[in-house]
């Protein structure tokens, strides 16, 4: 285990699908290639990243609360879909220590009406979209400076 100070970059539902999902919105960089530029950014930033995924909304929670009881610096959270729907993620983000840092690749307010709401948003301490794959290089710079 590290001495690093530990970030935390959770994708929800559907981001294993980057690469191949509706490339003309999220572009063509696949999550493990996102994650593998992350890795070593973190490491030019003196800090490690902990990149996972899932397309549940209650294992996004226990990571969460996971990031709380390890003492995480920082989580990245693209919650895709359910940055829409999901009060529990809020309530998660809202019950732990750690700042949560919200990512999305495109910018949900230049898109359908119903991803205008953010419930991660609301709870978040900051946000990065509309950038591609950079809102998470750009979010993880941010972290690593908190």
């Amino acid at each position: 285990m590290s001495d690093l100070p530990l970030i935390y970059v959770l994708s929800g539902p559907n981001l294993n699908l980057l690469g191949t999902r509706e490339p003309e919105i999220y572009g063509h960089d696949t999550l493990d290639a996102i994650h593998a530029r992350l890795t070593a950014q973190a490491a030019e930033l003196g800090v490690a990243v902990d990149c996972r995924q899932s397309n549940h909304e209650g294992v996004l929670i226990d990571w969460l609360h996971e990031a709380h009881f390890r003492g995480a610096k920082a989580v990245l959270l693209n919650a895709g879909g359910y940055t829409h729907s999901s009060i529990a993620l809020h309530d998660a983000i809202k019950s732990i220590a750690v700042p949560v840092i919200e990512v999305h690749l495109s910018d949900p307010m230049k898109r359908e009406a119903f991803r205008h709401l953010s419930y991660v948003g609301m709870a978040a301490a900051a946000h990065f979209a509309g950038h591609g794959a950079d809102s998470y290089t750009l979010a993880l710079d941010a972290a690593a400076r908190l």
